[in-house]
């Protein structure tokens, strides 16, 4: 499928960009030429199984086409690892063989470069039963896991092609993650261009979305929240978005009212969607959470949802076949982690399982904490958890990132003074002001409350 959407696009836009990376652009005609030149060295080499340790977005799309092509599985690899790490990933996922972008000396794994493994000359392709991939977990509440997914049933969950030209979505995620993915087919399903900024900071982000006039952006919260703390009204004019997504993490409403009032001529989206089960459901209404009406889809629907014991459950036909050396089990029922609650015809998203925070037996959840002191005039991110404490077992603590030029003691009255409105188990003991916070595929990480 994917290999199939690469040439579609090739014969219908075949000197557009298709991938825009700082001062290199892929055009589909040279894309396509380069995946079938890979597609034959797999071939011929026999690879049925394989890890990707290459960094620069065209070359990770050409291979993963090409692998589509020919029925190869192909395991795609964070793009940051060292030789160490590497060996750590192609062992604990079974890969004799690694694709990098230089050689690299790794114990007991063969390395193949593109250069080594691209053919020239006539060959032709089979017709793959199953086009194969594996898509690793972003490790933020534990090590990677390997979901083994198809490429079809990934693409069964893309919209439409969207029919205008020329439409230039930003890359802000690794193409080795889930949402990465989500990206790349959209913007084949369209024939649109791929835009990688230089870096995940803002201003690389702002100044790539501006120099490259990108209409489509998809990121997590976090991500938006970063991006709107470098935004005023004026600013935000000089960007040319229609599509805005929040996806990854609970996309809290004065979050996407900000966006809205920043961004009124865009349509703006929240998705639910994961690694394990595939997309679930994009909401555009302006509200936080989910429909509550989301629950009562059918035994016919794609995706199935429903809450046990607080818990959102979903069963999925478009999602992974199943975990690395796991049976395929895409009919189970799969919990998420995420706790819910339904209030006023919505499914609000309060935290995950692994975050309650237990303060003299009172469970509280981190979510709607950090939505209320990220609502304080001069907050940029928080994180909150809990620390152990000999008398309630667990205390409310909370990192701070301030937005620049905030002074530090009026900040922390005033997020003292807003969590007043919060129970007395979930108000901060400790406010901690940090310059800033872990964040991992573009995901807040926060300490496990335990």
């Amino acid at each position: 499928m994917l290999f199939e959407l690469l040439r579609r696009c090739a014969e219908r836009v075949p000197e557009q960009p298709a991938i825009i990376d700082g001062d290199e652009v892929e055009t589909y005609a040279r894309l396509i030429a380069r995946s079938e030149a890979i597609a034959r060295g797999l071939l011929a080499r026999d690879l049925s199984r394989f890890g990707c340790a290459l960094s620069a977005p065209g070359a990770i799309v050409a291979l993963a086409a090409a692998s589509a092509g020919v029925g190869a599985e192909v395991c795609l690899y964070p793009t940051d690892l060292d030789d160490d790490q590497v060996s750590s990933f192609a062992m604990t996922f079974g890969h004799p063989t690694v694709v990098v972008h230089r050689t690299r000396r790794l114990v007991s794994i063969e390395t193949l470069t593109l250069d080594q493994l691209m053919l020239t000359g006539d060959m032709a392709f089979p017709s793959p039963e199953r086009t194969p991939v594996m898509i690793l977990t972003t490790g933020t509440t534990g090590a990677p896991k390997g979901a083994r997914h198809d490429w079809s049933r990934l693409a069964r969950a893309v919209r439409a092609p969207d029919e205008r030209p020329a439409t230039r979505w930003l890359l802000a995620y690794n193409l080795n993650q889930f949402a990465g993915v989500q990206i790349l087919l959209h913007v084949l399903a369209s024939a649109g261009t791929l835009v990688a900024p230089p870096s995940r900071r803002a201003d690389d982000v702002l100044g790539a979305i501006e120099r490259h006039r990108v209409t489509h952006v998809s990121g997590t919260p976090t991500f938006w929240r970063l991006i709107v703390g470098r935004l005023d009204e004026e600013s935000a004019r000089k960007l040319p978005l229609e599509q805005i997504t929040l996806g990854g993490e609970a996309a809290p409403e004065g979050l996407i009212e900000r966006l809205h009032a920043l961004f009124p001529a865009a349509r703006i989206s929240h998705v639910y969607a994961g690694t394990e089960f595939g997309s679930v459901v994009a909401v555009s209404d302006g509200r936080s959470g989910l429909p509550v009406s989301v629950l009562d889809r059918g035994e016919e629907a794609d995706v199935q949802l429903r809450i046990v014991d607080g818990e959102l459950q979903i069963r999925s036909r478009v999602g992974m076949l199943g975990y690395h050396q796991a049976s395929e089990s895409e009919h189970d029922w799969r919990s998420t982690g995420d706790l819910v609650e339904v209030r006023d015809g919505r499914i609000q998203f309060v935290g995950r399982t692994t975050e309650i925070i237990n303060v003299g037996g009172v469970k509280v959840h981190p979510l709607p904490v950090e939505e209320l002191v990220c609502s304080v005039t001069g907050v940029q991110l928080a994180a909150v958890y809990g620390r152990p404490n000999p008398i309630t077992g667990q205390i409310v603590s909370i990192d701070v990132v301030l937005k620049p030029g905030t002074d530090l003691k009026d900040a922390e009255a005033r997020i003292r003074e807003a969590c007043q409105a919060l129970p007395a188990a979930a108000r901060p003991r400790r406010i901690r002001f940090v310059p800033e916070l872990e964040i991992r595929g573009n995901k807040l990480m926060r300490q496990e409350a335990g």
